[in-house]
């Protein structure tokens, strides 16, 4: 049993004739290009790019103008519109106070108890309410966002 257990060692020892030499000299890289070829396709690339960006950048400039005239066709029409709903929105008011106050006596819509509360103009005048009168019979939220529509991003 203790043949079994003996083990041979070999020592390692180099390899007949020896190992190869180890490399330790600078290997230049390889030169795929000259630096004449380099400059070359730099201003090649360049100018390539310099003619699509101005291909883009006329593209850009007549998109602009098409947008800035369907702005200025359509601004007539979406000021009318404003207005119109302005209109509405101080018709749908008086009809609300006139709802609301119906049970005071003496109480006429547009006036304070009968009294014109603008003396000096003419009584078919239009007199702009002031912001809160406006929104006066609107949804609190909607009220809000108009308020602050500065601080909204």
């Amino acid at each position: 049993m203790a043949e079994a257990c003996q083990i041979i060692r070999k020592q390692d020892l180099p390899p007949p004739g020896g190992y190869k030499p180890i490399p330790f000299k600078r290997i230049p890289a390889k030169s795929y290009f000259s630096g004449y070829a380099i400059f070359a396709g730099y201003i090649g690339i360049t100018a390539g790019a310099m003619y699509l960006y101005h291909l883009n950048y006329k593209q850009i400039k007549k998109n602009e103008i098409e947008m800035r005239s369907a702005k200025m066709a359509i601004y007539p029409m979406l000021l009318a519109e404003r207005d119109r709903e302005y209109l509405k929105q101080l018709r749908r008011n008086r009809d609300a106070e006139a709802e609301l106050m119906r049970d005071v006596p003496g109480w006429e819509v547009g006036t304070y108890y009968g009294e014109r509360v603008y003396k000096r103009l003419p009584p078919d005048a239009l007199v702009e309410p002031i912001f809160h009168e406006y929104y006066a019979h609107s949804d609190p939220h909607e009220w809000y966002k108009r308020a602050y529509i500065k601080l909204r991003s």
